[in-house]
């Protein structure tokens, strides 16, 4: 259950949900795929030496072992990279309910915002050409007589912007 649904009152109704764009994901894939590679390039070296060739050809088996042990960590590595990138993805969650717009962000500590529609003074979108052009950019928001907070990455960020609006349009008298 998300941090959103958690956190709905009484008579609220969760309307729209939305976290980090997958591209926060490159950084963690390309280094794990790097990672990886050498990794894969231990357990090839040991092969080539089985078969006579390669660096390992006449070394002692502590150094099979040591190349082996070094694949098997690099590996782990890699797989533990991409999974704490996936994790740090999954720990920002934004969300509009027909009272609030509702944001969280972090992993051991965390951050919430939480403000009433009545108090949202603007919310603005920053998006680059790449940005636009697969769906991701930041969100500013702005609340009466508050600094403004800025989110970025965030997935479909005109359609987040768009359901504050229309809920903000909807409920005339906490626009005022």
């Amino acid at each position: 259950m998300s941090y959103a649904q958690r956190s709905l009152v009484p008579g609220e109704t969760l309307l729209y949900e939305t976290r980090h764009h997958w591209s926060v994901l490159l950084g963690p894939l390309l280094f794990s795929v790097v990672l990886v590679a050498f990794g894969l390039g231990c357990f090839a070296e040991i092969v080539a030496a089985r078969e006579g060739k390669g660096q390992l050809v006449g070394a002692s088996p502590a150094s099979f072992h040591a190349t082996e042990l070094g694949g098997v960590l690099l590996i782990a590595a890699a797989i533990a990279v991409f999974a704490y990138g996936l994790a740090k993805r999954n720990a920002t969650e934004m969300a509009v309910t027909n009272r609030r717009v509702l944001i969280k962000t972090g992993m051991g500590s965390r951050r919430t915002l939480d403000m009433m529609l009545s108090r949202v003074e603007s919310i603005g979108v920053e998006e680059t050409f790449w940005g636009r052009m697969l769906g991701f950019g930041s969100v500013v928001v702005r609340g009466t007589g508050g600094t403004p907070e800025s989110f970025v990455m965030i997935a479909n960020p005109q359609e987040f912007r768009r359901n504050v609006q229309e809920q903000i349009g909807a409920h005339p008298s906490t626009s005022a």
